[in-house]
This record gives structure tokens, sequence and C-alpha cells, in this order.
């Protein structure tokens, strides 16, 4: 499976103004005149298809729906922060927590592969919680040990 970037793909539709690839059949004809009227839920389902979009909207549905999708206690302590090749990046609110559901990554993994919404996630990766860095500001020295080598 080969990763797409959807936003390079929509912009340089939009700058090249092709409504289609050309590897790709036409749409076909549709049933009545021109102009009659169309329901816009089959429109949408069209344009999501020719587009190929259905990964990112299935990525995007299981962001939305992460707290009905692992339970309330998890989602309270982890979200979801980026899927990568098949890679799905959780970061947790404490190093315990992401200790703890790495231990459960398997049965986690397999609860939201069963998700009814499609994403394609084949790997967790669990990260902890955002920490201060030493590393900026004026008075750092570059490869130096940072706040420790004061100290001894």
């Amino acid at each position: 499976m080969t990763k797409r970037d959807l936003a390079l793909d929509l912009f340089k539709l939009f700058k090249t103004g092709a409504t289609r690839k050309p590897n790709k059949p036409a749409p076909t004809k549709t049933v009545g005149q021109a102009g009659d009227p169309e329901l816009i839920g089959n429109l949408v389902s069209n344009m999501i298809q020719e587009r190929e979009w259905n990964s990112g909207l299935a990525e995007g549905n299981l962001f939305i729906t992460w707290a009905a999708v692992v339970g309330a206690e998890i989602a309270q302590h982890a979200t979801p922060i980026s899927i990568l090749d098949s890679t799905l990046t959780i970061q947790t609110s404490s190093t315990a927590w992401a200790t703890q559901l790495n231990l459960v990554a398997d049965n986690l993994l397999a609860t939201i592969q069963a998700d009814p919404t499609g994403a394609t996630i084949e790997k967790l990766r669990f990260i902890g919680p955002n920490a201060p860095s030493w590393k900026k500001g004026v008075r750092t020295i570059r490869n130096a040990r940072g706040v420790r080598d004061t100290y001894g």
C-alpha cells in the first residue's frame, strides 16, 4: 500500500484543473436528463470513490470516534496523534499509561481493527507526555549535556 498525501493531491488537482487521472476511465453517464437533480449523498459518495479518499476518511473517523472505540477510561488518558504508514501514534497523559497500554497493545490493536470505521492500522506506537526541552534558550551550548553539566 502506498502512502498518499491527500492535501498535495487536492492542491495539484486545483492547480492543474484536471478532473480525473489520465489512466482512470471517465465517470459513468447518468440516467436521466442533464441538469436533473441528484441526491447530494450520491454525489459525495461518487467524489470520494473517484478521488480515493476512503482511507483518509476512515482515519479521520477513527480520531472522531476514539472514545467509543477504546473506551472512556483509555480515551481520557490516551489521544491519537497521527497515522503514518499504517502505524497509529498515541500520546498518553503519563509514561505510566504509555507503559500500561504498551503491555495490552495487542488487545488494543485488535479492538481498533475490529472497529467498523475501516482504518487500516497494523501497529501502535505509544509516546508519553511532552516534556519541557532544556535545549532551547539564550545560554545553551551545542552538544552539551544541558542543565546537568553544572552539577559536577
